[in-house]
């Protein structure tokens, strides 16, 4: 009985890994990341600023999201967009996280760090 258990178990687990979800934030092993942000870091209280994203696979329809709010986004190419950031997103030190949405999926996060 216990050998059944551990077959249908394994055969569950084996089924679930074949399903290809899309349930990370990297969009399915569809190539669409983000790789780098320019700058990455800014000092509290500087003024507004153009962020540069790069990555890979990003749509013309990509919205860069800083700590869960949209942004204003320029699409440049498949791998660079660039977004305005206020000088409220930047009044105050802290790690925001960063990331794009783009083809009804949210590429991985980076770190923007607010010194």
């Amino acid at each position: 009985m216990l050998r059944i258990r551990l077959f249908f178990v394994l055969a569950f687990v084996l089924f679930l890994a074949g399903c290809g979800n899309n349930y990370n934030m990297g969009g399915g092993g569809n190539g669409f990341a983000i790789s780098g942000l320019s700058p990455n870091m800014k000092t509290a209280g500087d003024p507004a600023f153009t962020l540069t994203v790069n990555g890979s696979a990003l749509g013309t329809d990509a919205v860069v999201y800083w700590n869960g709010a949209a942004l204003p986004t320029s699409y440049s190419s498949g791998t660079m967009v660039t977004a305005q950031v206020s000088a409220s997103d930047v009044a105050n030190s802290g790690m925001v996280p960063v990331y794009v949405h783009s083809g009804n999926k949210n590429s991985n996060s980076l770190t923007f760090t607010v010194q």
